[in-house]
């Protein structure tokens, strides 16, 4: 399966120490074993998922577009004004 990172997930990565990286990649790597794991949004976001899970007590949300053979991986971040701050990015 082909994996593709948006710029703006691509910047929030780069924040994250080591420790916070490998619970991501555990994270992606939960999503890659079955895809429907995450949460379908309705409205004007019916086309994302989103996976919550924690890093260091912290909720973050992973939003992902999957295909048949492609996962996109949108944005990643805390609850706070995660939605406006992703609705934001889809319009673009």
């Amino acid at each position: 399966m082909k994996v593709i990172q948006s710029r703006i997930f691509e910047r929030k990565v780069k924040k994250l120490s080591k420790p916070q990286k490998a619970q991501l990649d555990e994270a992606i790597r939960e999503i890659l074993r079955n895809p429907a794991v995450g949460e379908q949004k309705k409205g004007d976001l019916k086309m994302v998922f989103i996976y919550k899970f924690r890093i260091n007590n912290t909720l973050f949300l992973l939003a992902y577009a999957y295909i048949p053979e492609i996962l996109e991986l949108i944005m990643l971040g805390p609850h706070e004004n995660y939605y406006k701050d992703l609705k934001n990015y889809l319009k673009k």
